[in-house]
């Protein structure tokens, strides 16, 4: 038995597609029944806060995908940290064989939003005497078309990333390779970064969004502290916002332009390009607002 955290996410949704369709005994972790149930398997009905509702949904489960929401505004200490700790913690009493667990490209301890955050939560992993596997993805395609992307009030594209190319990855390929380290022992206690096939600035992604949307959509890019700004004229903490502009400034930089063949490796196919992401998701590109206030930066 699987148990699938955030089941009803952008990773979660596809990876419970595919266990499905090779009738693989999954549960569903979920907050929402009624979302939950459109998944169309086994539900567990919880909240990472709650550890009755993870130790239930642990009984029987011999693997667990571990996924969460990342890093917010709210000051203080991660409640993504406490939250997966809690998960694999209750793992080990429930005696679940391995961990497969969705991390971030660039988690290292100190960094700043989710990087450390997430560095945390695999140190723990490490120690907890379980079998693991850790994928580190790049920043979401669908990041670009379901609001978590940061867009003017107009629909155009906004940032403070330079001309830096960034290998952004499709999050069906991040199921994939997590199916396959689920259902079977490669990768066992190793970090996998993932990418997309292809490196592209932000002025090139508004030239394919220009194209798939029928509009046109410019990149406009801005310096760091005049981007905190706008971020924080959104509603955003301050601090928050300059941890985010930091993150931009980084990506600037080159940190995200790295291309790796792990997609590949893992399911035995190229990974998905980004024209090939925006063919797909049509009923995504129908509900694509004219405008998108910021939520999160990956």
């Amino acid at each position: 038995m699987i148990l699938v955290t955030g089941a009803t996410g952008s990773i979660g949704r596809h990876l419970v597609r595919r266990l499905r369709q090779q009738d693989i005994p999954l549960r569903a972790f979920v907050r929402d029944p009624d979302r939950g149930r459109e998944l169309g398997c086994e539900l567990a009905v919880g909240d990472f806060d709650d550890p009755d509702s993870i130790e239930a949904a642990l009984s029987g489960v011999e693997r667990v995908f571990l996924c969460s929401p990342g890093a917010g505004p709210a000051p203080g200490p991660q409640p993504m940290v406490a939250q997966q700790t809690r998960v694999i913690d209750a793992a080990v009493r429930a005696g679940v064989r391995r961990v497969v667990k969705v991390s971030v490209r660039g988690a290292r301890p100190g960094g700043l939003l989710a990087e450390g955050g997430h560095a945390e939560i695999e140190a723990r992993l490490e120690a907890s005497g379980l079998d693991w596997s850790i994928v580190q993805p790049s920043g979401f395609m669908q990041n670009f078309l379901t609001g978590a992307g940061t867009f003017t009030d107009g629909g155009d594209l906004l940032g403070a990333y330079g001309s830096a190319r960034v290998s952004y990855i499709d999050c069906a390929d991040i199921a994939a390779c997590a199916d396959v380290l689920l259902r079977g022992d490669l990768g066992t206690r190793q970090r996998f970064v993932l990418t997309g096939p292809e490196a592209l600035t932000h002025a090139e992604i508004a030239a394919r969004l220009s194209e798939a949307l029928g509009r046109t959509i410019v990149y406009i890019d801005r310096p760091p502290v005049d981007f905190a700004a706008d971020l924080v004229a959104q509603g955003l903490p301050d601090r928050f916002a300059a941890d985010v502009a930091a993150l931009y400034a980084d990506v600037a930089c080159g940190s995200l332009a790295g291309i790796t063949s792990a997609v590949r490796d893992l399911t035995g196919r190229p990974a998905t390009t980004f024209a090939e992401f925006l063919a797909r998701e049509q009923d995504l590109l129908r509900q694509w607002p004219t405008g998108a206030a910021v939520e999160k930066a990956e």
